[in-house]
């Protein structure tokens, strides 16, 4: 695929000399902001050049083992920490594609109730992101990205398990809406598809922004916007190799994400009030469970079905594949029993719920130039996080599991009944260490809105302090959607484009 563009594509660890290019428009991050701007200006006629700080993968290369993507393809081995009540991992991508590489494909269509909370808080917004445009825009992302319904021959055990006992207790179920194209079930979303099936922006978008001329450097960090008199002038970066890199530009887009597009403006001296404020996230937690037939994890669609009954709560339950030595590695036990459940590995699930979490934190630059994030989990977050394993664990003994491992810290280890969990909530209080989990889809450190005190951007993704310096990624969201949130930050970059070229 990236043969035909080699033109284009510039690889940081062999630059070595000082280089400067003329564009139109720089971008910086390649995953679904960065890359659906990309696309959308070149595509327009605009001379683009997109910077990325991860390496370019082909799907032969991708890494078999879980350990070994984590080490090449996530930020920071999957553990840069949310510091407050619960230290919690927050996991991104770091690649050509950014994390749409290596995500589970989930594509949920921003709801509607969600959207309407965005409008009662800030009017304003319908101007530039209305449900109608907002609603063609996830119209193109849906065909665009070839999003549809897992179907059941390559759902395997574990999702359909997760149908099997969400039935038995009259929940809403689903299979997962997913952006795949010819899709067998592989197992591998997590680590990077291995044939090339998972529609990511590196199979998709970023191809095309190439075959419309736009240059790609990867394996090359930006350091700073380039900027003067209130205006964007470009981007400074670094090669892996360590050559500087200008690139000159008078339009300007961040997409490094809700950690490092406030990053980035706070390295290149653009404060604002609201910079870096209003932090939110998805908190996930999960449980364990032992079958009686085997369910193979790591086979089928690595996340395939959900639990959607729940979302009006603010939890939404998914199937999770891990390839057998994460699946190891979530077993409590030890000794020969260890031995004895790593023999019998086939037998173990696991799902995990995600929490709408109402708390909000901040992002701010560490000591050592590396986003500090602050973010404490509020009682109500943890009521959440508590329902949704005493669901999660109903569900499970009701598809059949013999075993299921909660993971609450001071309470029962092992559940062969339901009855326990009848008890839960006046055994165990809604203390954070009680629990352990992790973070995915971060949002809303440089905000859309109205009021620019309160807002980093104006309602049409440009920077209150800055002209010709716009974001396109999570951080604009006003709040956290309680779904995956792919297909929205697509659809908002698609409007982004647009604005950007209204302008132009």
């Amino acid at each position: 695929m990236y043969e035909s563009y080699s033109a284009n594509l510039f690889d940081g660890s062999l630059l070595k000399k000082t280089h400067t290019e003329q564009a139109d428009a720089v971008v910086v991050g390649s995953g679904p902001g960065g890359a659906t701007v990309a696309r959308d200006l070149a595509g327009a006629g605009l001379r683009v050049v997109l910077i990325e700080e991860g390496r370019l993968w082909l799907p032969q290369d991708f890494p078999a083992d879980a350990w070994t993507a984590n080490a090449e393809l996530y930020r920071n081995v999957g553990a840069t920490l949310a510091m407050g009540n619960l230290p919690i991992p927050l996991v991104q991508g770091c690649a050509v594609g950014g994390t749409s590489v290596i995500n589970g494909a989930i594509s949920w269509r921003l709801p509607q109730d969600i959207h309407q909370e965005w409008l009662a808080t800030d009017p304003a917004l319908e101007q530039s992101i209305g449900w109608t445009a907002l609603s063609e825009a996830m119209d193109r992302v849906e065909s665009d990205l070839h999003i549809h319904p897992t179907p059941p021959e390559i759902s395997g055990p574990n999702n359909l398990l997760l149908g099997k006992g969400a039935d038995a207790l009259g929940i809403a179920h689903r299979p997962i809406y997913r952006n795949v194209k010819g899709c067998r079930g592989l197992g591998r979303c997590m680590q990077g598809c291995p044939e090339g099936h998972k529609m990511s922006m590196d199979r998709t978008y970023i191809p095309e922004a190439l075959a419309h001329n736009a240059r790609l450097f990867y394996s090359t960090t930006a350091l700073r916007v380039l900027h003067q008199d209130g205006k964007a002038q470009g981007i400074q970066a670094i090669t892996k190799a360590g050559a500087n890199l200008r690139v000159l530009a008078p339009r300007v887009v961040l997409a490094a994400g809700a950690l490092h597009s406030p990053l980035l403006l706070w390295k290149s001296r653009l404060r604002h009030p609201s910079l870096g404020q209003g932090f939110q996230c998805h908190p996930g937690v999960g449980i364990t469970g032992r079958f009686p037939n085997p369910v193979r994890m790591w086979e089928g669609a690595t996340q395939g079905h959900e639990v959607i009954g729940l979302r009006h709560e603010g939890i939404k339950i998914e199937a999770l594949g891990f390839d057998m030595a994460f699946v190891a590695s979530r077993l409590k036990s030890f000794g020969p029993a260890l031995t004895d459940d790593i023999a019998n590995l086939v037998f173990w699930s696991n799902w995990g719920a995600a929490i709408r979490a109402e708390a909000r934190g901040s992002v701010r630059p560490s000591w050592r130039g590396q986003p500090h994030v602050r973010f404490s989990l509020t009682q109500n977050d943890l009521f959440k996080i508590r329902r949704g394993i005493r669901v999660m664990a109903e569900i499970m003994l009701a598809a059949g599991a013999t075993a299921v491992y909660p993971g609450i810290y001071g309470w029962h280890d092992k559940l062969s009944d339901p009855a326990p969990l009848a008890h839960l909530e006046q055994e165990v209080p809604l203390h954070p260490k009680r629990f352990n989990a992790l973070a995915t889809h971060l949002f809303g450190t440089c905000r859309l809105g109205s009021n620019p005190q309160l807002a980093v951007l104006d309602p049409f993704f440009q920077s209150y302090t800055t002209q010709g310096l716009f974001v396109s990624d999570a951080s604009v969201f006003p709040s956290n959607t309680g779904v995956n949130p792919q297909t929205s930050i697509i659809a908002l970059a698609h409007l982004c484009a647009l604005a950007i070229l209204q302008r132009t």
